[in-house]
């Protein structure tokens, strides 16, 4: 089978999705354990072989796109509706997508935030293969997603359970699916820049306590 019959919508359509573009994607990743090494496998083993791997009517196993949100306050993380535990926010990716756009969108509509992807473009940071909702299962593609410091305001029909939290924060929500995801996006230059400018300001605030009880 090419790589075009596979990239075919059910439809008949147009393929939605760069098919080559997205294995050479996950081809390019280091995996950064065990967990994600069998991830990586995994998707490069559906994407060789699935007739329509981007498409959650096709088959149960399908390709998925979820973002790690960075910014000043640390990560976003919902509440998910059916699932009913702590999570990153992404999903399904419609027709005509990337999993970076999915992530990218599905982000932006279930957080309410404006959210972007890093100025040198989408960044793939971690793999994960999971179990989802309705007996599916999901080979994720998680993307670096960076936000300003506005609180959320998902829109209804979302999960009104989505807020900033800490690193260590979410590190105590996180179950093994999303743990590799927050260590890798932690690693990020950018999530670095947050956190030191953090750090900074703390330094700064302990500071000037200092001066003000020292002069007072």
């Amino acid at each position: 089978m090419t790589s075009a019959a596979r990239d075919q919508g059910t439809d008949g359509r147009s393929p939605p999705t760069n098919h080559g573009n997205v294995r050479s994607e996950v081809v390019a990743h280091p995996p950064a354990d065990g967990r994600e090494a069998a991830a990586q496998e995994q998707i490069l083993a559906a994407l060789d072989t699935l007739e329509h791997p981007f498409d959650k009517h096709a088959d149960p196993v399908h390709v998925t796109g979820s973002a790690v949100v960075v910014g000043p306050r640390g990560t976003v993380l919902h509440v998910h509706r059916r699932l009913g535990r702590w999570m990153q926010p992404g999903g399904h990716v419609d027709f005509g997508e990337s999993p970076s756009d999915a992530a990218l969108r599905e982000s932006q509509e279930e957080t309410g935030l404006a959210l972007s992807h890093p100025v040198d473009g989408p960044r793939l940071i971690h793999l994960d293969v999971h179990p989802a909702a309705d007996g599916h299962t999901h080979l994720d593609l998680r993307y670096l997603l960076l936000a300003a410091d506005s609180d959320p305001s998902p829109p209804p029909g979302e999960s009104p359970e989505v807020r900033w939290c800490s690193w260590a924060e979410a590190d105590a929500l996180s179950d093994a699916a999303l743990a590799g995801a927050l260590r890798a996006a932690r690693r990020q230059p950018e999530t670095q820049r947050f956190l030191g400018e953090a750090d900074g300001g703390a330094t700064s605030e302990s500071a000037n306590g200092a001066i003000g009880q020292n002069g007072g």
